[in-house]
């Protein structure tokens, strides 16, 4: 896909997506077999419910059937969200990732998986977890310092699992 088409899709797409209170993450047009697939991702501060995805994906694609904006061929529309293990690109995905685990890959090489604390302009305040029964650390990380960040499933968190264990008795 062109540029130029990418950017008329985004230049279509995202005033609706905005209207119902989401943003237009990733647009992606791939071929598969004969048909093409529009694969929308959109996500809200609050995180994107069933509803809204399924409001939105109703609203582009009345959008996308009246401007003819995909052509006269087949095509499927997927509207979706980023997902568990979602990229950190801008600075919203970093605030909806606070309290998160994330996995970063370092400018200068390295890498290092911390929780997030604080975002501010500049960049983090993290706490990278202890290894091998040590206390965590507390690390500053400017986003000039960051190549890609990519969330990390935690299925065990154990101070979450410990506090509601403690509530509930």
């Amino acid at each position: 896909m062109s540029t130029t088409q990418s950017e008329r899709l985004r230049e279509l797409l995202e005033p609706l997506v905005t209207s119902q209170g989401l943003d237009l993450e990733e647009i992606a047009v791939e071929t598969v077999g004969r048909k093409k697939v529009l694969r929308v991702v959109v996500d809200a501060d609050t995180g994107a419910d069933l509803d809204a995805v399924a409001d939105v994906s109703r609203a582009l694609s009345a959008k996308l059937d009246e401007t003819n904006a995909m052509g006269d061929a087949a095509y499927d529309l997927e509207v979706g969200t980023p997902g568990a293990e979602r990229p950190l690109k801008e600075h919203r995905h970093y605030v909806r990732a606070l309290d998160r685990l994330v996995k970063f890959q370092l400018t200068e090489g390295g890498e290092v998986t911390a929780r997030i604390l604080a975002v501010d302009d500049e960049g983090l305040d993290l706490e990278v977890p202890g290894v091998k029964g040590r206390k965590a650390t507390a690390r500053r990380l400017a986003f000039t310092e960051i190549d890609k960040a990519r969330v990390q499933v935690e299925f065990n968190r154990k101070d979450v699992a410990d506090n509601v264990k403690e509530e509930e008795a």
